[in-house]
This record gives C-alpha cells, sequence and structure tokens, in this order.
C-alpha cells in the first residue's frame, strides 16, 4: 500500500485521482488492460481481485484480437496495459516504442472442438476434410498458431471461414454453425459442456506464450506496473494455473 500523498500531491492529481487516508493516489483510479481474447474469464477474475487490493480503483478490459489491440495502442488508443497471446502481436507495440520490456506471463496450445454430439464425426485434424469448420485469422495469434499446426500434420482442408478472434471461432461451434473449430484449450474448457475437445498431437510444443507490459500512455505508470506485477506474481499464476493456462 502506497504512503499518503501529500497535500501538495492531491492538489495537483485531483483531476486524475482522489486521495485519501491509507488508499494514496490509487483511490478513484481507473486501470485500462487490453488484453487478448482468450483471457476474458481468467483476467476478469484476476481485475476482482485486484480492485480487492487496490481500494478504490476499477479495472476495466477491452478484449479482443491481440494484433487489433497492439496496433490500437500502437496508434496512441488509450490504455493502460497491453497483454497479447503471442509474441508477434506484442512486436507490434514493442516496434511502436508504447511498451518496454514485455513479461511472459502464461503459455496455451491449441485443440480442436466440436459440438458434444460431434455430428461431423471429427476425431482428429484428418478429419477436418469434408466437414465444415474454422480457424482464427492470419492476423491474429490463434489463426498464426493453427497454421503452425496443420502445417505441420500436412493438412490442405480449408475452413469455412476465418474470424476475427479466438472466441468467435469457438462461438461459431456452439451455435451449431461450424462442425468443428481450432482454439485454445482454456478457450475450450471455458465451452464447458456445450462442446466436445480433441487433443492435437504434439500441439503442446507449439504453445503460444502470453506477455504483458505497461503501456506508455498509461494514466497511473505505478498503477499499471502493479498490474503486470500481479499478473507474474504467485497468487496472479496460481489462478492462471488453475485456469488452464500454463506457466511460462
Amino acid at each position: 500500500m502506497r504512503p499518503r500523498a501529500t497535500t501538495v500531491a492531491c492538489a495537483v492529481a485531483v483531476a486524475l485521482t482522489a486521495c485519501g487516508p491509507g488508499t494514496g493516489s490509487d483511490r478513484g483510479a481507473t486501470l485500462q488492460v487490453l488484453a487478448a481474447a482468450s483471457l476474458t474469464e481468467v483476467f476478469t477474475e484476476l481485475g476482482t481481485e485486484f480492485e480487492a487490493r487496490h481500494d478504490g480503483v476499477d479495472v476495466q478490459f477491452s478484449f479482443g484480437s491481440s494484433t487489433d489491440l497492439a496496433e490500437q495502442a500502437a496508434d496512441g488508443a488509450p490504455g493502460d496495459v497491453l497483454a497479447t497471446a503471442d509474441e508477434d502481436a506484442m512486436a507490434v507495440a514493442e516496434t511502436a516504442g508504447v511498451v518496454t520490456d514485455p513479461t511472459v506471463f502464461a503459455a496455451n496450445s491449441l485443440v480442436v472442438v466440436t459440438p458434444r454430439d460431434n455430428p461431423a464425426e471429427v476425431r482428429s485434424l484428418d478429419d477436418l476434410t469434408g466437414a465444415t469448420w474454422v480457424r482464427c485469422a492470419d492476423e491474429a495469434p490463434c489463426g498464426r498458431a493453427a497454421r503452425t499446426v496443420l502445417d505441420a500434420a500436412g493438412i490442405t482442408a480449408r475452413p469455412a471461414s476465418l474470424e476475427e478472434d479466438v472466441r468467435a471461432t469457438l462461438d461459431k461451434v456452439v451455435t451449431g454453425e461450424a462442425d468443428a473449430a481450432l482454439v485454445y484449450a482454456t478457450d475450450a474448457a471455458s465451452a464447458g459442456d456445450a462442446v466436445a475437445t480433441v487433443d492435437i498431437p504434439g500441439a503442446e510444443r507449439e504453445r503460444n506464450p502470453y506477455l504483458v507490459a505497461p503501456l506508455a500512455q498509461a494514466g497511473d505508470a505505478a498503477l499499471a506496473r502493479a498490474w503486470t506485477d500481479f499478473v507474474t506474481g504467485p497468487d496472479g499464476q496460481a489462478l492462471l494455473t488453475e485456469s488452464g493456462f500454463s506457466r511460462p
């Protein structure tokens, strides 16, 4: 917990935060986290815990394609922290100079999901031929990962569509619009009984590293760093592991 700010500091910061006993400049602050769609559940839970530890802080999220979010951040869009599902997406923000020293905090691997009754009988990547299946677009980390896995397996079957992020891809199966989809293992788990999962041999060797970094445009650099420290610290790591993510 930070020391109480002085009266002068409160006067300077009043437009951004409210100072109060025992809370420092955190009180009344908003932390905007731009994060990969596959982090939706676990980051939402981490946000609740972070708010409990930082009195008066409101954690808000923008979930979506890592590449899209990184490009927005690179263009100066508002945000305090960026979390991506692979290195390529984070590199967009690094090249633009809006992040420094990103930290790998988790990893994920792909699986195939089908409707629970698996009407197309998709039981391996080979069974995608002749099935209506989808994956993420190449611009998204889940799309790049899918392409790597498919190429390694020699699969040439074409997807029915390319989706903007992993959640849109998963939804195609959940809603019955597709026979199968390639998604992260954690997203498959989040769908519960709505889908069945088919493991991809060797996919664990192609795990996507997840990276997090404060943004240069952060309104409160110390608070942004506190979030990254929390995510990479023991409590954040324990929750990520419980949610199915691999350790870095």
